[in-house]
Order: structure tokens, then sequence, then C-alpha cells
């Protein structure tokens, strides 16, 4: 309570009452009151400053109640005016007391003197895309001006979709290279996109040109790999499709990503649901192929793995391997991400430090 106040509080509260002259200035000591009480409230910034003043004036100690209090010391033909005045002031500071208040909530409350309003405003500081969702959208729009349609599935999937339909059968040794999170015994966390490629084909008759990007799940974390993270999948099948074919679409999407100085060369290997199947790899965007830690000094890095559908997944679908032939691919976007920009700690993507992400 400020100095002024509790003299106030004082020199109402302790003079006797048996004086006449303070009868005679009930009158005058209210309207003062209410006068002096507005006054400080035209005055007031903030909540702090505007509970300060509900203590001082309308608290259960306040002055206001303490001058409602003396009303006994006037007579009977005096206290009805005096009390209909002071509950008048009463009102009027608590009106006024929650406008203010209104006005503090929404900023239109007056404010201190020396705010200079010629200042310039403070600009809000602006985000940007996660670098892993830049590549993402660079990577689709690639494939969407091939002619590629994007689709997308749940990220829990049935066991059927995620391995029996894509030439995995339960207990086939091809699972173990996945390490599946499982909901129950038909029910997994998808381990890759792939699963799109069979819902796509069970809908639609060829020609089908898809890519499926999307989170997909397996339990294993390091400096490489997280149990979370991203794919693109890519489909085509049609009448006549060959593995140059195949070639043609990686080569160009190659050098779109990465440059078309860039080279690469496609590897022999195995996937379960193509046959026959290559890894592509491309030249060490790190070292330009002089060898270095990144690329284990072979002056080469894995990228992707592609290859021909397999006719076993044909036949999940009713489509006849005699007549149609297709291609797919999939890529991590982290491994893609790591390449362009150079990051050999896939984990630095999700840490959320915002040193690291600002820089793109």
């Amino acid at each position: 309570m400020e100095e002024w106040a509790w003299n106030a509080f004082f020199h109402f509260s302790s003079i006797p009452s048996f004086l006449p002259e303070i009868r005679r200035q009930m009158k005058e000591e209210i309207l003062a009151l209410e006068k002096r009480a507005l006054a400080e409230l035209d005055s007031i910034s903030d909540h702090t400053e505007l509970e300060r003043f509900r203590v001082t004036y309308l608290g259960k100690k306040g002055l206001l109640t303490s001058l409602l209090k003396r009303l006994g010391e006037l007579t009977p033909e005096e206290r009805p005016e005096a009390g209909q005045l002071a509950n008048k002031v009463k009102t009027a500071l608590t009106r006024k007391f929650e406008e203010t208040g209104e006005k503090l909530d929404s900023g239109t409350a007056r404010k201190d003197v020396d705010l200079d309003v010629t200042l310039p405003g403070r600009k809000p500081a602006r985000g940007s895309l996660h670098p892993i969702t830049q590549v993402l959208q660079e990577i689709c729009a690639i494939f969407v001006r091939m002619g590629y349609r994007i689709v997308k599935g749940p990220n829990v999937e049935l066991d059927y979709y995620n391995f029996e339909a894509l030439n995995m059968p339960k207990d086939h040794p091809a699972r173990d290279m996945q390490d599946t999170f499982y909901v129950s015994d038909n029910v997994v966390l998808r381990t890759q996109t792939s699963p799109m490629q069979v819902r796509t084909m069970e809908g639609q008759k060829p020609p089908v040109s898809v890519i499926s990007p999307g989170k997909v799940y397996r339990r294993d974390s390091d400096v490489s790999h997280t149990p979370m993270f991203h794919q693109v999948e890519g489909l085509l099948v049609d009448r006549g499709v060959t593995f140059g074919d195949l070639k043609g679409t990686l080569t160009a999407f190659v050098h779109q990503m990465f440059g078309s100085e860039t080279r690469l060369r496609f590897r022999p290997s195995f996937f379960p649901f193509t046959e026959p199947s290559a890894e592509v790899d491309i030249r060490c965007v790190i070292c330009k192929g002089k060898g270095c830690r990144t690329c284990s000094f072979s002056g080469w890095l894995e990228i992707l793995g592609s290859g021909m559908v397999d006719p076993n997944v044909y036949r999940f679908v009713d489509y006849d391997p005699e007549i149609y032939s297709g291609f797919a691919f999939g890529l991590g976007i982290e491994r893609i991400s790591m390449l362009k920009y150079g990051i050999d700690d896939i984990q630095l993507f999700y840490r959320n430090d915002i040193r690291f992400l600002r820089q793109f």
C-alpha cells in the first residue's frame, strides 16, 4: 500500500468518533476518495498495479471499506444519505476496476509514457521446412515431372501387404532383413512403403506409375539408422517395360538430384519382390571418387535399391506376367539428405538443434 494510502487509512480510522468535524466531512471524504481512485485507475498499465489498487481501495481492509465502517458514527438521519453515496462510489470503482482489467487483457490499456512508438517493430523469427521435408518434396517433384502419381498409405500395416503380397511368406528368410515392430501376429509398423505398390495394383489395371513417400519403422538405431525414417518407393507397370527403362529413369533422377556430372553404377543385388535386382551407387559427393571415410574409401555411395517386379507379385494382384512387366525402386530420404548436405550423423536430423536446422 502506498505511503499516502497508509496515512489516509490511519487518518480515517484513528480519529475519535465523537469529533463533529469528522461527521461533517464524511461526504467530502467519500467523494475525494472516489476522485483519487479513478485517477489512479487511469494510470494503471499492468495487472500487478491493478491488483495493488484492488487491495488498497476495494479489499477487506481497504480505504473504501474503512469509510463504510465509519458510517455508524453518523446520526440515524445522516446515515442513509451517506450510505447511498458510499455504495454508489463503491459500484463506480468496481465497474471501472473491471473495465481496466478487460483493457489490460485485450492490450488496449494505456502504456507507460516512456514507450517510443516510433521504434521499428520486432520481426518474429521465420521458420523454414525441415531438411528432410525439403528433400522429400524435391524428390517427389522430380518423379511427378516424369509422370508419376503420389499415393500414400497407412503407417500401421497388415502383414499381408507388408510381407506376403511382396513375395515374403511367413517364415521366409528374407524377413530377417528387416527388424520389424510387431503390433500383433498379423499387424506391423510398416518396414517400407512398398505395400502401397500392392494396394495400388489391387485397385487399378495397368498402366501404373506411382511413387509412395512416407514414414517407415525398423528396430535399428546408430549414426546411420533411426527407428523411424522416410522412404520413397516407386512402381511402373505396363506392356514392354524393360530394365533399360529402369536405368534411364534412375539415371535421370540422380542427375536432377545431384547434378548432371554425377556418375552412377548398377550392382547386382537381391530383393524378394524384384528379379533381377540391383543396387544403385553414385560417385561419392564428398571426395568426388577419391576415397574418404564417408564412402569407406571406395569412391562410391549406395543410394537406392531397384529391380524388375517379380512375376510372383503380379499373381497377388491378378496381373498377367506374360503381358505386363514393370520395375520398382526404393530410396531412403535421410540417406539422400545426408549425401546432398554432407551430413555424417543421421541423428542430427532429429535432435531439434536450432543451430543445425538454421543452415537449411
